[in-house]
Order: structure tokens, then C-alpha cells, then sequence
């Protein structure tokens, strides 16, 4: 069977960094070729973050911003991996997620003009996924249990949660009709807390370091988990301002501090990984006995320990994607490239089930390159 390369870039809800990979397909496989990630300036972070509160002028700018810079870094992990612009079949690129409100009638908001990848490579590009989606009046996300079901639906029941910015959950598996959710904080609390304490000099709490010196509050945790988010059946998601500064200084004002700083990680740490169980054992379907993780938190070995430790009394295996061959950051990336791919034939790239659309839908916007 023949084989195709395919590319697809990823900045997620984190907006610390730009997620680049090339995978290669064949049928229903898709394996990883090659990966790379590109961290932002603390700036450029800030930015975007804040891009929510900008006038239209300036968010017009960073649109075109963002284009040139995605550019310019395909441009350089091509010449890294020694890649031709011309042995690639598509490009997908997901954009930055600017605002997110699901519930409906929702709207969705990615920039990152992808124009200017198109116009650096001479090759297609599909990007603006999840308008689609919210038309045929679905949340527009998540979008990660297509590709989910796509390499796991025949296999035993299994559960896939991936960390970013915030978490999101898909179970799929022979005889289980693929479903997802966002399951609340991913890492978007933590890396925030930590900027705020550090007065921007960190952006995130490296290995999980501040969170393993510290003693969490538990009455806080199970407070937090009373929010209405978790008890509402899926589908659902969320937008990362969600889980803000705002939401910090909200709940926990007295803490963003340094003196205070290292109880108030493990608590976020932990409030993040009860999440996450919460989202598990509440929907998970009969016989599914292992959680694949992937996404940053990932690479947080206290989150993943505590993700384990939570649900360990139900029999259930937390490992990372990485076990399976796969970067934990290339997920994402990869099945951007994926949904590109199956846009650019016409096929459908998202389940409905997931997302709440009236059926299936092919996401997202081709331009066609040179």
C-alpha cells in the first residue's frame, strides 16, 4: 500500500510553544516520522494569552504574526530533518485558539494565518478545523477522539486522555462507540500559577518539582470538583480562560505567593489529576482497563503519578503515549496532519459522538498551494 507523508502543527491552549510533526500514512496506520517542538518567548506567550482582550488591529497583527512565524519554523524543521517541501502531501495546521465558547450558539476563534505556509512550502494546507463542526451544531471540540478511534477502534476498550492546556478524554475500542469530553484543567493552572508567582520568569513547573515539595489541600480539591462542568454529561468542553488567573485569584488569592507557592502547585497538581479520574470513572465503559496519557502533562511525572495513584483502586494502567513509540507531544500535531489528509480527499475527520454535531462532517478550510 502506498505511502504518504504528511505534516501538522499544533500550538495549543498553553501557547508556550509551536508542535510540528511529520507522519507518514498507509490505509489506517499513521507512524510518526519525524518531530520537533518550538518553545515561544516568555512574550510571545503573554501575548497570546492576552489575546482575548485585544482590539481588533492588534489581533488582526498577531494573526499575521503567528502565520509568518509557523513559517518560518516549518521552514527551519524541514531543512533540520532534511525534508522537501515537495515530498509532503498536505500540511494541517490547527491555529492558535484565540476564544472558545461550546455551548450553544457557540462561536470559536483560531488564528495563525496559514497562508503564509502555504505560500513558503507550495504545498496544500487545511487549517480552521472546528467551525465545521459548530455549524453541523456540534462544541467544535474535542477533535483528538477521531484520531483516537482511528488507531485504537479496533483494539480492547481504551481510554485516551490528553493534557494540554486543558484535558480531554476519549474511549474507543472494539464494540465501543467512540465518545469524548474535555475533562476540565490541564495544564493550564499550574503553568499559570507558577508565571504569576515567578512575576513571568517561569512559565511552568518543571517536572513537577514545586507540586512534589508541597502538601495539597484536599477540602479545596473536592470543592472544586463540586463546579457544575463536572457533573454535566458529555459532550462538553472547554475554553482554557476557564482555567485562568482569574480563576486563580478567585480561589486561591492567599496562595500567589512564594512563600506559599510550592502547597499551592500540589493542590492545582492534584485538583487536575482528580479531573481527570472523576472524568474516567464516571464515563468509562465496561472493560476498559487502561489510560493512555499524552499531551505536556505527560511529562509531568507528579501529575502522572498522581493520575495512577487515583485511579489504582479501580485496576486501571495510566502509562504514557511515549510506551506506545510516540512523543507526548507529538500527538496533537500528528493528528492535525491526519485530519488534513482526510479533508483533502473529502472524507469525514471528526466524531460526531464527541463533539455533539448532527452527523459527520469533513472539517476544515483547503488552500491549495502553489
Amino acid at each position: 500500500m502506498a505511502k504518504t507523508k504528511i505534516m501538522g502543527l499544533m500550538s495549543g491552549t498553553s501557547a508556550d510553544g509551536l508542535s510540528i510533526a511529520l507522519c507518514e500514512t498507509s490505509g489506517r496506520g499513521l507512524k510518526v516520522l519525524k518531530f520537533s517542538n518550538y518553545a515561544y518567548p516568555a512574550g510571545l506567550q503573554a501575548r497570546i494569552i492576552a489575546a482575548k482582550e485585544m482590539k481588533t488591529p492588534e489581533l488582526s497583527a498577531l494573526n499575521f504574526e503567528l502565520g509568518r512565524l509557523w513559517a518560518g519554523l516549518v521552514r527551519k524543521f524541514c531543512r533540520a530533518h532534511k525534508v522537501a517541501y515537495k515530498s509532503i502531501a498536505v500540511i494541517g495546521s490547527h491555529g492558535q485558539t484565540v476564544w472558545h465558547a461550546p455551548v450553544r450558539p457557540g462561536h470559536t476563534l483560531q488564528i495563525g494565518e496559514a497562508s503564509f505556509i502555504a505560500e513558503e512550502t507550495g504545498r496544500p494546507v487545511v487549517c480552521d478545523f472546528r467551525p465545521a463542526d459548530m455549524a453541523a451544531g456540534g462544541e467544535g471540540a474535542p477533535l483528538i477522539p477521531f484520531m483516537d478511534e482511528y488507531l485504537f477502534g479496533g483494539g480492547a476498550p481504551v481510554a485516551l486522555q490528553n493534557i494540554g492546556g486543558v484535558g480531554n478524554i476519549a474511549f474507543t475500542g472494539k464494540g465501543v462507540k467512540t465518545f469524548g469530553f474535555d475533562t476540565g484543567p490541564g495544564n493550564s493552572l499550574m503553568d499559570t500559577a507558577v508565571y504569576l508567582i515567578s512575576g513571568g520568569k517561569l512559565v511552568y513547573d518543571k517536572g513537577g518539582a514545586w507540586a512534589a515539595a508541597g502538601t495539597p489541600d484536599l477540602a479545596k480539591v473536592y470543592g472544586l470538583l463540586e463546579a457544575p462542568f463536572f457533573g454535566r454529561r458529555p459532550p462538553k468542553s472547554l475554553d482554557r480562560s476557564e482555567y485562568s488567573a482569574a480563576f486563580l485569584r478567585k480561589h486561591f488569592s492567599s496562595q500567589l505567593n512564594t512563600r506559599r507557592s510550592r502547597d499551592l502547585l500540589a493542590t492545582l497538581n492534584i485538583f487536575t489529576a482528580a479531573s481527570i479520574a472523576l472524568a474516567f470513572k464516571s464515563n468509562a465503559p465496561r472493560g476498559t482497563h487502561e489510560l493512555i496519557v499524552s499531551g505536556g502533562g505527560a511529562l509531568n511525572p507528579v501529575l502522572m503519578d498522581n493520575i495512577a495513584a487515583l485511579l489504582l483502586p479501580s485496576g486501571i494502567r495510566v502509562r504514557s503515549i511515549a510506551e506506545l513509540g510516540m512523543h507526548p507531544l507529538a500527538k496533537e500535531p500528528a493528528c492535525f496532519a491526519l485530519l488534513a489528509w482526510l479533508a483533502l480527499r473529502g472524507r469525514v475527520n471528526h466524531s460526531p459522538s464527541a463533539t455533539g454535531a448532527r452527523g459527520p462532517r469533513v472539517l476544515g478550510k483547503v488552500l491549495a498551494g502553489r
